[in-house]
């Protein structure tokens, strides 16, 4: 047979030397891996409540301490602020400890102005994971303000006035990684390179739809990171032309210009273009 002819010449991997002699304990390691010990410290359930001070208005519930843990738990186990919460809830109930626990709206508006776990964050999200994915979008909000109050009382109702909020978020944890407030004037592609500023590490793929599509995007995108390049996907408009060096030296827009001439199942195949639907259906966790 040809495997028994080329026998001699073939490259043995040794056999491994360690051979497990006592199982019973091997065993036991392997279960103490996934055992979970949690204690508080009678210091950390001292100042789970801010002490007075003094000022005036409503005094905070739980001071920064207690914003602190529910950080660190959702850094530790990947977790939305919600289930962070609940696991929370759950490890106090199991210790039988008499305090409260924040709702996940109060750890999702306090934590980033914390010191260390705002750094851990930043420190994880910028050694682990890699190159991130970015999905880009923008939303309008209403200002509610003294137009209101005149509809109320005069039955006259001013001049509306909107803001245009625009995210960067990861579509794989949900995570706001940036954001711009600006006038309604403002367009949606002069925001990519602020948002774009914000975020540490290195990209992926920047993901946005229609409204983005242009070479002042692409421009700022390569201006953010050069190497290794970023793929950029935004799907075309209907009015969108080649460059006139589509034929020699085709951009990564002309490439989707000509994958959208095969239709637009072509070009969500081919680019990876369902990922912005994605992002923005998702939940989404500051």
């Amino acid at each position: 047979m040809l495997h028994k002819f080329n026998e001699p010449r073939r490259h043995r991997i040794p056999r491994a030397r360690y051979r497990v002699q006592n199982w019973p304990e091997y065993d036991r390691a392997l279960q103490r891996r996934g055992s979970l010990t949690v204690w508080v410290t009678p210091e950390a359930l001292a100042a789970w409540q801010p002490p007075p001070t003094g000022q005036r208005g409503r005094p905070r519930d739980y001071s920064d301490v207690a914003i602190e843990t529910g950080h660190l738990l959702r850094l530790a186990f990947g977790r939305p602020w919600r289930q962070t919460e609940g696991l929370l809830r759950s490890i106090v109930g199991l210790l039988g400890l008499a305090v409260g626990v924040p709702d996940h709206t109060t750890f999702a508006r306090r934590s980033p102005g914390l010191g260390s776990a705002a750094a851990l964050a930043r420190s994880q999200a910028a050694s682990g994971g890699g190159p991130v994915q970015v999905v880009i979008d923008a939303t309008g909000l209403k200002v509610h303000g003294a137009g209101e109050w005149l509809f109320e009382k005069h039955g006259e109702r001013g001049r509306r006035e909107w803001r245009k909020l625009h995210l960067a978020v990861d579509p794989d944890s949900g995570e706001v990684l940036a954001c711009e407030l600006t006038g309604s004037e403002e367009g949606d592609a002069s925001q990519v390179t602020p948002l774009l500023a914000q975020i540490p590490g290195s990209l992926g793929a920047v993901i946005a739809d229609g409204a983005y599509d242009g070479e002042p995007v692409y421009r700022a995108v390569a201006e953010r990171q050069s190497d290794p390049p970023v793929a950029v996907v935004i799907p075309p408009r209907s009015t969108a032309v080649p460059s006139s060096a589509a034929g020699t030296a085709p951009s990564q827009r002309d490439r989707h210009i000509a994958l959208i001439r095969e239709g637009a199942h072509g070009l969500a195949k081919g680019s990876g273009i369902r990922q912005e639907s994605a992002g923005r259906d998702g939940d989404v966790q500051v």
